[in-house]
């Protein structure tokens, strides 16, 4: 232990603040590097291909991560897509699985018959994908066919979800009797309840799907459709999250790269043109140079937005917050000492907001981590943000 007075002794305090520095540099490294090189995996990244091929009368075949234990490479949702000359797009696996899979895949296109495949600890390319530790996994494949009117239906309605950024879901019958196999049902949030299909199959299936929805899950449910049983594989798909930041100081920007990690759309509003630039956030997916209310408005807010409020003068902060507020956001936070969070709220009280309201907005923003530099502030926000999204605190 004599090391830690040595280590103290040299490392003076631009050195730490150096360190901080080379620490958000390499999270923003980091996030280009996941951007760049990651295999792609989920519908949204491979829907574009998808569509193309639909277009284009292309033959071809999805296969979907549709159950795991275990260590598993890919989580559940996965997509990969093939089409009859063997090109290949997304992934379910990272690994050797892949070429199972693809050979599969092109058996279901020429024979137009969808299959379950399992992969396990026990097989030989176990070792290879990553599946050594006890990982197994379930992969359904299924031909897609541009002539087939409930296949082109489903693709729709994942088009519009998709281009709308509402949730959906995705439902495919993986077991029963089997000219039930492989059918295909999308169920969109803003979808007309009183519009049923004729076939019976198909609206037993969407009273299901519906049913599932709010979830916001993946599983497989088991349920009982006239004498049969029926193994229907669903999954939600939900927009991205979003996080708007009000105010482009410099814990904004270590938030804003913290954020991109995570895979949150990041989005910049601040009236003040020298604040508010690409320079400052050559990351973010937007910037607003406007006064924050009205920022919030452009951008818009829904379920999936978490905002916060940074920028420490009430002139930007109260507008912001009299709009956040009132929104659908799953997280509201501001900056500010417990002084300044007491009169904000006395302000916001006599400018008409409830009692209930008021309680949403997380202030002090931010998880007591005991940091105190713009680094380890922004650290404190984006743990405070993720852990009320998960359901683990929902107050400040």
């Amino acid at each position: 232990m004599e090391f830690i007075p040595f280590i103290y002794d040299v490392i003076d305090v631009r050195s730490i603040v150096n360190l901080v520095d080379m620490m958000i540099l390499g999270a923003m490294k980091l996030h280009h590097y996941i951007k760049s090189s990651r295999k792609v995996v989920w519908m949204r990244d491979v829907f574009p291909v998808v569509e193309n091929w639909m277009k284009e009368g292309e033959s071809f075949a999805i296969a979907v991560v549709v159950n795991t234990w275990g260590s598993s490479p890919r989580a559940i949702g996965s997509w990969m897509v093939v089409n009859k000359s063997g090109e290949l797009h997304g992934s379910v696996s990272g690994g050797c699985v892949e070429g199972a899979v693809i050979d599969e895949a092109l058996k279901a296109i020429e024979n137009q018959q969808p299959k379950k495949l399992h992969f396990g600890v026990k097989d030989e390319t176990a070792w290879d994908v990553g599946l050594a530790c006890g990982g197994e996994i379930d992969v359904f494949v299924r031909p897609l066919l541009s002539d087939l009117s409930s296949d082109q239906t489903a693709l729709k309605s994942i088009k519009s979800s998709l281009d709308s950024k509402l949730p959906f879901i995705f439902t495919m019958v993986l077991d029963g009797p089997d000219e039930f196999i492989g059918q295909l049902l999308v169920v969109t949030e803003d979808e007309d309840p009183t519009d049923t299909p004729v076939d019976h199959l198909l609206h037993a299936l969407r009273e299901k799907a519906r049913e599932l929805l709010p979830s916001h899950t993946s599983d497989i449910e088991t349920f009982q459709f006239l004498d049969n049983k029926i193994d229907l594989f669903y999954k939600v798909y939900l927009p991205p999250l979003k996080l708007i930041i009000v105010g482009g100081a410099h814990i904004s920007i270590a938030l804003a790269a913290y954020a991109k990690v995570l895979g949150y759309e990041v989005y910049v509003v601040d009236p003040r043109g020298v604040f508010g630039t690409s320079a400052r956030f050559p990351e973010v997916d937007g910037l607003v140079n406007a006064w924050p209310d009205q920022g919030l408005e452009q951008i818009g807010l829904d379920a999936h937005t978490a905002i916060a409020i940074l920028s420490h003068d009430p002139k930007l902060d109260d507008p912001a917050l009299r709009l956040a507020l009132r929104s659908k956001a799953f997280y509201l936070g501001a900056l500010g000492s417990r002084k300044t969070q007491i009169k904000r709220r006395e302000r916001l009280a006599a400018e008409g907001l409830e009692e209930r309201q008021l309680a949403r907005l997380h202030g002090p923003i931010g998880l007591d981590l005991g940091g105190s530099s713009p680094e380890e502030i922004a650290l404190s926000i984006m743990a405070e943000i993720v852990s009320v999204h998960s359901g683990m605190s929902t107050t400040s």
